[in-house]
């Protein structure tokens, strides 16, 4: 679907480009305005008081939005429904057009764990995974899950059984995917899978040799469990953030095939 309209009184009326952001407090801003944003759908009036001090973005007619979805503008904005507060707040700052693309998302649930034996006896400040929780947030993904687990191959199973048993949609490992004696997440994972799927490891390792010459040298792979799709990603921030923009593009698609969800626009063009 396309961006019908942007409304915003307070601002002088019309636009056809606005750029919204989220201030030090939290608080969405429209042109550096401290402005909600809401929206309305294409023959709804916007005279009502709650549009007058508002950036409305006028959907069409049958656009839906409810509680936690979201709102990516292509090439935009990423924009979350607050229905207790009939607003938008903002995920990621951008620019929302007239005519721009934009697609409603439901959340995904995802979890995220990190293989690491330092880390998982508090020797060593786990970066990774929160970067890789940030990055499935801005794909629309809500992580309900976060763990720590030694290079173990019993623990890594456990958990990512116990949350594919869950119903979690994306599970998201980083660490074990090297050479050393105690790299096991592949193997781990590759002994639970319903399916092993090589485009994820083959366009990480293909997109990162740009940032390094070594890039063929992590193992790092996706597979299948049940309704779950899991990938293993490097250990570093660094590695796991450069391999997840490798796949970011299909992402979204991959776990909406997989779980038999259907987004309100096809496009899937945010990351790709």
């Amino acid at each position: 679907m396309r961006i019908l309209r942007l409304y915003a009184p307070s601002l002088e009326g019309e636009h056809t480009l606005c750029y919204v952001h989220a201030n030090g407090a939290g608080c969405s801003c429209v042109n550096d305005a401290e402005l909600p944003l809401r929206f309305a759908r294409a023959g709804e009036p916007l005279v009502a008081e709650k549009f007058a001090g508002a950036l409305t973005v006028v959907l069409p007619p049958e656009a839906g939005v409810e509680e936690g979805d979201f709102l990516s503008v292509d090439e935009g904005a990423l924009l979350r429904w607050n229905a207790a507060g009939e607003k938008f707040i903002v995920c990621a700052a951008g620019f929302i057009g007239v005519s721009q693309f934009a697609e409603i998302w439901k959340p995904l649930r995802s979890a995220v764990l990190t293989v690491s034996d330092k880390g998982s006896r508090g020797e060593r400040v786990d970066t990774a995974g929160p970067e890789l929780e940030r990055l499935a947030f801005l794909q629309g993904c809500v992580t309900e899950e976060r763990k720590i687990v030694p290079d173990d191959p019993d623990a890594i199973r456990e958990a990512v059984c116990a949350w594919a048993a869950k119903g979690i949609s994306l599970i998201l490992t980083t660490g074990g995917t090297g050479l050393s004696p105690r790299d096991n997440t592949p193997e781990a994972l590759l002994s639970i899978a319903d399916k092993f799927v090589p485009g994820f490891g083959e366009m990480m390792r293909m997109q990162t040799l740009k940032y390094t010459p070594r890039a063929f040298l992590t193992r790092s792979l996706a597979i299948v469990r049940g309704a779950s799709l899991i990938i293993a990603f490097p250990g570093s921030r660094r590695g796991a953030s450069q391999c997840f923009e490798a796949v970011s593009g299909g992402l979204r698609h991959a776990v909406e095939t997989l779980i038999g969800a259907s987004s309100d626009c096809g496009g899937h063009r945010r990351g790709a």
